[in-house]
Formats: structure tokens, C-alpha cells, sequence
């Protein structure tokens, strides 16, 4: 079946299928409950710091951190900091933390549960070497900022599950209880047919990290990852993919096509960055269900991050389902539990007990509908799924150093490219340009 019309049950079948065709090869990724599990972490900002205190603290799981890496120094000996209380789950020697682009690959050497959590347009190329290597997973979202990158996220989540490795994605409300059995409710049928739908992720700016004089242009970006489209497929991608997911859980689909609006604009001086603060995204899904998606970044105004569908019988917000006059049908009345620690000690779980879990294929489609999204409003044209996936295009450079000219770069002002729709082109199996 086409991308397009691929549900997530039609994801998990296939995936099942291959999971068939793999019983009778060698198992990986399982470890008894006492072994240890040795983790690495690839990424060590603010994100993978968080991630690696959930995995160390899964209640009752023998665990160590044995190897980091990160672009940067500084950000592995704040992970290391930040895990100082845990001291004896962490095993890190110097010669095990490794700085640089390709530290990565040393890693993969030294765990055999990776988190991945680098600024995103590396995450494909970092889910393949761990599926290579036969780790087991915890990435960040999104997976992908581009088609070429689905297109290998997709295959390495195949290569997982014939290696029978457990894959996490860090789209946290899949790991909320509210969620979860709001859209067990759905499910039911307590709402009806869903036939229109509202996902917000609207809020202020972001940070900004200035250049410093000894920095190389590849430094200064990965650095200043938020601001470049091909690190972080712009916020639409990086922080909207969020509500982004939820749509697609709910309608257990995914879109046909995408056409919106967007731009930039609040430009603070001295910041020059290459994103939109906002875009306005109408998808379109199998049956005509529309989903509108709103997502800003600036000051003023109501912030608004959630979602809300309309179905034939009620009304759907997170956590509670009402039907068309107010009435209350359901109510969340169940345990709130922290999702960011649900979604390890899950993981954790499934690697130890050798569980089916393989979250990379909702990952990636619902990553790439983000990236379809984005499309929409760079180019000011309606875009479909699978048009879009089939281009294949790719952002990153192949093998990047430090000495590496990154895809963008500033003018003689200092300032960067903003995407107009007027000029700005898709290639297919090329680096996108403005």
C-alpha cells in the first residue's frame, strides 16, 4: 500500500508480517532482568539529558550509562553532571565519551540500548547505524525532517523488527493515560464518525545561541540547530509534530494532502534564522476528514496547545467526550502518570521480556506529515502524501565535518534565506533550496 494510505493498522500488520519471516533468525535486543542494560546516549543537550534520567530510573531495571556523545563537550559533561545522583548507574570514563559528528559510531560499540537525541535531521542516519549495529532504541521526535529521511527511517524500522529490537519514539501523549483512553473512547464509537478535527501547538519564541568568533559556519548551525530547516525541519516539524501525531491516532490514518499558509513574522535583531514563526495547515485525510493545524512562535496572544474533534455523536478534548447539546458521555477520572517516564519503563520492559515494540513506523508517518505540511507552505501549494514521499529529497550533506559548507548559508549581512513561496523549490534527491 502507498504511504498515503497506510493506516497504523496497516503498519503494524506488515510490520507483524516481517516480525513472521524473522522467527526464525537469531533474536536480538533481549535482556533478562539481570542483566544489565548498558546505555548510550548520542545527544547530550537538555532532551537527551531528560531522557537518559527517565531510562536510568526505570523502578527495578539494572542499568548503566557506559557511553555518550555529542557535537559538543560541554554538553557531555552537563549529561554527566545532571546524572551525578545516579552515580552508580553510570559507568563513563573519559575514553568512552567521544565529541565531534561521528562520535556517534563509537557509541554503538559500548550499549545495548541507545538514546538518540541530536538536533533531528541526523536522526535518520543515527537510527539506521544503531539497527545496523543491533541496538535497541529510545529516539526523540522527530525522526525525520525530510523524504529521504522517512524513506530510511521506514526501512530501519523494518531491519528492527527483523532483529526483533524494541523502538521508542519520543511522541510522549502515545504514553499519556488521558490519551490513552480518550482514544480508547473513540475507538468504542462513544463519539461517533470523527469528521473534522483542531491540533494547536501555539505558543512564544524559542531560544537563540550566539556565535562565537572561533566557530565554523557547520558549528555555528549545529550549535544554533532550531533556527536551520535542514537540522530541525522548522517548528512545524520539531515541536507541531506533537499534535501532529494525535490527529493521525485518532483518524487511524493518515493524510491524503496539505495545503496552508505561513511566514515570518517576528524577526528579533541580531537572531537571523531561516524558520517561519507560524503556519496555518488544512490536511486532508481519507473519507474528506479535514484537520485543522495551527502552530506560532512569537509573543502576545492566547497560547493554545492541544487538540479537539467533532464527531458524529459528540464532541472530543483530551480527557473528556461530550455529546452535541454539552452533555457529559466520559470523563478522564484515571491516574495522571509522567509520560516522559512511561515510555522508558515500557521500553524497558519489552527489551527485558522480549515484547513486540516498534513505535519508528508511527514516528516516521506522522514526522512526515509534518514535513508534508511544511511543504504546503514554503511552496504555497497543495502537496500530496505520497507526491511528497516519493520524491525522496535529502537536506543533510553527505559525511558533514566541521569544515563542511552546511546547505544554508548567511548573506553579507549575516542574514539567512527565508523560504518564499513565490521561488522556493523542492528537488527531488537534492538538498532543498530557497
Amino acid at each position: 500500500m502507498t504511504p498515503s494510505r497506510l493506516s497504523r493498522r496497516d503498519v503494524i500488520r506488515t510490520a507483524g508480517a516481517v516480525g513472521t519471516i524473522a522467527a526464525m533468525s537469531a533474536v536480538h535486543g533481549q535482556s533478562p532482568s539481570s542483566d544489565v542494560i548498558r546505555i548510550g546516549l548520542i545527544g547530550a543537550g537538555g532532551r537527551g539529558t531528560g531522557a537518559l534520567q527517565q531510562s536510568l530510573s526505570v523502578p527495578g531495571s539494572n542499568v548503566k550509562l557506559t557511553a555518550v556523545a555529542d557535537a559538543f563537550e560541554d554538553r557531555i559533561k552537563g549529561a554527566l553532571k545532571a546524572v551525578e545522583p545516579m552515580k552508580d548507574k553510570v559507568d563513563c570514563p573519559e575514553d568512552r565519551q567521544y565529541k565531534g559528528l561521528d562520535g556517534y559510531k563509537q557509541v554503538l560499540e559500548h550499549c545495548d540500548l541507545v538514546i538518540l537525541a541530536t538536533p533531528p535531521g541526523f536522526r535518520p542516519f543515527h537510527f539506521d547505524a544503531a539497527v545496523r549495529a543491533g541496538k535497541n532504541v529510545f529516539m526523540e521526535k522527530p525522526v525525520c525532517v525530510d523524504a529521504f529521511g522517512a524513506q530510511l527511517c521506514l526501512a530501519a524500522a523494518k531491519m528492527a523488527d527483523e532483529k526483533k529490537l524494541k523502538v521508542v519514539v519520543g511522541l510522549q501523549r502515545r504514553y499519556d493515560q488521558k490519551y490513552r483512553e480518550t482514544i480508547q473512547r473513540i475507538r468504542e464509537g462513544l463519539a461517533g464518525d470523527i469528521i473534522g478535527g483542531q491540533v494547536y501547538w501555539n505558543g512564544g519564541g524559542i531560544w537563540y545561541r550566539p556565535r562565537k568568533p572561533e566557530m565554523t559556519e557547520m558549528q555555528f548551525q549545529v550549535h544554533n540547530w532550531y533556527h536551520f530547516n535542514w537540522l530541525c525541519g522548522d517548528h512545524i516539524c520539531e515541536q507541531h509534530v506533537h499534535n501532529i501525531d494525535v490527529a493521525n491516532w485518532v483518524l487511524d490514518r493518515l493524510p491524503e494532502s496539505a495545503y496552508g499558509v505561513g511566514g515570518r513574522q517576528n524577526r528579533v535583531p541580531g537572531q537571523p534564522s531561516e524558520i517561519y514563526d507560524h503556519h496555518a495547515v488544512n490536511f486532508v485525510y481519507p473519507g474528506g476528514v479535514r484537520i485543522a493545524s495551527q502552530c506560532r512562535q512569537f509573543p502576545g496572544g492566547d497560547g493554545r496547545v492541544n487538540e479537539e474533534f467533532q464527531g458524529t455523536k459528540g464532541l472530543v478534548k483530551i480527557g473528556e467526550i461530550t455529546d452535541h447539546t454539552g452533555k457529559v458521555l466520559w470523563k478522564f477520572e484515571g491516574k495522571a502518570e509522567n509520560p516522559y517516564q512511561v515510555e522508558h519503563d515500557e521500553l524497558h520492559d519489552a527489551i527485558r521480556n522480549d515484547k513486540p515494540l516498534n513505535n519508528a513506523y508511527y514516528g516516521t508517518t506522522s514526522s512526515f506529515s509534518a514535513v508534508l505540511g511544511r511543504n504546503a507552505t514554503y511552496t504555497g501549494k497543495q502537496w500530496g502524501y505520497q507526491q511528497a514521499f516519493d520524491l525522496g529529497n535529502r537536506s543533510m550533506p553527505d559525511s558533514p565535518t566541521w569544515d563542511t559548507v552546511p546547505p544554508v548559508v548567511p548573506d553579507k549581512d549575516g542574514n539567512y534565506p527565508v523560504p518564499m513561496p513565490a521561488t522556493y523549490k523542492i528537488v527531488a534527491d537534492k538538498k532543498e533550496t530557497a
